[in-house]
């Protein structure tokens, strides 16, 4: 076992940890950057693959990180980066809680929660632009992805019907 990549492991997640606004979606820009560019842990398609993988599978997304552990330092490289994402923060929350709970409708209680929200909102936004421009970001991808946004935010139009079809889309195009 390399102490020093689990080091390394845990000195990127366990920040994230306490950035994690909105849940780990809301980190996604940073784990790429983090584990693709600075790192060289993962390439673009291995972070692509395990976005997806993350997202189909039943737990908290940001399982992402246990992956990228996995490929970064094995088994322990797993341990420390699902370590390093949900521990800080969840001791952080369960301190928290309770002086959230007395203060609750204080002024600067309600100030400090939508304060936070546009926050989330915006890096939720940039994560998903982290996956189109990973995903070579091209005229295709771009256009699927901003009907998918239009669909979504006014009608009631099924997810699954707009993966499908965005998956046909892709398949169609793969045999032309």
């Amino acid at each position: 076992m390399n102490l020093q990549r689990i080091f390394e492991i845990l000195s990127v997640f366990v920040p994230l940890s306490f950035l994690t606004v909105g849940g780990g979606q809301s980190v996604v820009t940073d784990i790429h950057r983090q584990a693709v560019s600075v790192h060289g842990w993962i390439t673009e398609a291995q972070f692509l693959a395990d976005y997806a993988i993350s997202r189909m599978s039943p737990g908290p997304g940001s399982l992402l990180v246990a992956l990228i552990g996995w490929q970064a330092g094995g088994f322990a490289g797993a341990l420390a980066a699902a370590f390093g994402i949900f521990v800080p923060s969840s001791v952080l929350v369960f301190l928290l809680a309770r002086v959230w709970a007395r203060h609750r409708g204080a002024n600067w209680v309600r100030a400090i929660e939508e304060g936070l929200q546009p926050v989330a909102a915006g890096m939720m936004l940039a994560a998903s632009f982290t996956l189109l421009v990973a995903a070579s970001g091209n005229w295709l991808s771009v256009l699927l992805a901003v009907l998918a946004a239009c669909l979504s935010l006014a009608t009631r139009f099924s997810p699954i019907v707009m993966v499908a079809t965005g998956a046909a889309v892709f398949l169609i195009r793969s045999m032309v």
